[in-house]
C-alpha cells in the first residue's frame, strides 16, 4: 500500500495512491491525515488497504496524481530522528580531516534529533539564503514507526516499523563546524528536509524488505546527470531495528516518529573510498562525500555545493522501472 498527502493546511489530506503512482483516491472517509492513520494503525490500515484494492480494480474511480500537488507524506511529525547508518560515510569523513574512526562507531549508532516541525514536499525548492553555507543534499531511506516502548528489542522494533520512504536531508555544510564546536549538535546547519511523494507499508515491498533494511539501488541525479547509484542494502552497519532500539533505549517513542539512515554510503569493489559513476563507480549520495574523496585522494575537494539554480532528484525504482517511492525533485531557490 502507498500512501501520500495533498497540500491542504498543515498537516495535509491522506490520499491512497495507486503502485505505479498514476492515480489516487482520497482516504478522508477513513482517516483525514497520514498522522490520524498512525495514530490508530490497528484500525486504519485494514480499511485503508481495503480502498487500495478498491483503487487497483478499478472499483473506485482515481484522480490523475501530481507530485507537485503533493505535500510531504508527515508534512510535519512528533518526532524526526537521524542516525548515521553507513559507517562507511562516517569513516570518509573523519579521513578526510585526518582523524580516526573510534571503534564504538562500529557497534554504538550516532543519532541526532532533527527539526520536525516542518518537511518540505517532494517538489519543493530547497530554500537557501546564502550560497556560502555550504548547501547539500544527502539521500536516505526512512522509516516511520508505530508506538515504540521504551527498552524495545531490534527484532521487536522491526515488527513496529509502518511505512518506509526517502528524504533528501539537506546541510548546510559551512555552517557545521562551528556548530559542532560549541559540543551541542547541530540547529542552523540542518534545515528542512524533503521526503518522498509516497511512503510505502512493509508488506508491498516484498523482498527489497529484508531483516530492516531496504535493498536496492537508491538514484540520485545532480542537474540531470548521474551522481549516486548506491544500494542502500549494502554497507548498512545499522539496520533500522537496530537504530530504533538505540533510540528507545531511555524513553518511548511516538506514533508517527520518522527514523533517517544517513547518508547511502558504499565501499568501491576494491574495498575502498567509492567512485564516481562517470568512472564506473556507484557514485555519492551527498557532495560532501565526494568532496572528502578527493581531499584524500588530491588533497583538497573541488566539487562544488549546490548553487542557486543546481537541481537534486532522488528515487528508487522497482522491478519495472518505475519510481518506487515517486521522485524527490527540488531546484535551489534563494530567499
Amino acid at each position: 500500500m502507498k500512501l501520500a498527502s495533498l497540500k491542504h493546511g498543515r498537516d495535509g489530506r491522506l490520499i491512497v495512491v495507486s503502485d505505479d503512482l498514476s492515480h489516487y483516491v482520497e482516504a478522508g472517509a477513513i482517516v483525514p491525515t497520514m498522522q490520524a492513520a498512525l495514530d490508530d494503525w490497528a484500525a486504519a490500515e485494514p480499511k485503508l488497504k481495503a480502498l487500495a484494492d478498491e483503487l487497483a480494480s478499478g472499483s473506485v474511480a482515481g484522480q490523475p496524481l501530481d507530485s507537485a500537488r503533493l505535500a510531504a507524506p508527515l508534512p510535519r511529525a512528533y518526532q524526526w530522528a537521524d542516525g548515521s547508518a553507513y559507517v562507511n560515510h562516517v569513516e570518509l569523513v573523519r579521513r578526510a580531516r585526518g582523524a580516526e574512526l573510534p571503534e564504538s562507531f562500529w557497534h554504538d549508532p550516532l543519532v541526532y534529533q532533527g527539526g520536525s516541525d516542518r518537511f518540505l514536499g517532494p517538489c519543493d525548492a530547497i530554500p537557501l539564503a546564502d550560497e556560502g553555507w555550504g548547501c547539500d543534499m544527502e539521500a536516505e531511506v526512512v522509516v516511520v514507526t508505530g508506538d515504540v516502548p521504551q527498552g524495545v528489542s531490534p527484532e521487536a522494533a522491526r515488527g513496529l516499523i509502518r511505512l518506509v520512504g526517502l528524504v533528501n536531508d539537506v546541510s548546510l555544510r559551512n555552517l557545521i563546524p562551528g556548530e559542532l564546536a560549541k559540543g551541542f549538535g547541530f540547529y542552523q546547519s540542518k534545515p528542512a528536509s524533503a521526503l518522498s511523494p509516497v511512503f510505502v507499508t512493509t508488506d508491498a515491498l516484498g523482498d527489497r524488505w529484508t531483516d530492516g533494511k531496504l535493498h536496492g539501488t537508491l538514484q540520485v541525479d545532480l542537474n540531470g546527470q548521474p551522481f549516486g547509484r548506491a544500494d542502500a542494502g549494502v554497507d548498512m552497519t545499522f539496520d533500522f531495528g537496530t537504530l530504533i532500539a538505540h533510540l528507545a533505549k531511555t524513553r518511548s517513542l511516538g506514533a508517527g516518529t520518522i527514523v533517517g539512515s544517513g547518508t547511502v554510503s558504499n565501499r568501491d569493489a576494491d574495498g575502498g573510498p567509492g567512485r564516481p559513476v562517470a568512472d564506473g563507480g556507484l557514485g555519492y549520495s551527498c557532495i560532501a562525500e565526494v568532496r572528502m574523496v578527493e581531499t584524500i585522494r588530491d588533497g583538497a575537494p573541488a566539487t562544488p555545493f549546490l548553487n542557486y539554480g543546481d537541481r537534486v532528484r532522488i528515487w528508487m525504482e522497482d522491478g519495472a522501472g518505475q519510481p518506487l517511492f515517486g521522485a524527490i525533485d527540488q531546484g535551489v531557490k534563494a530567499i
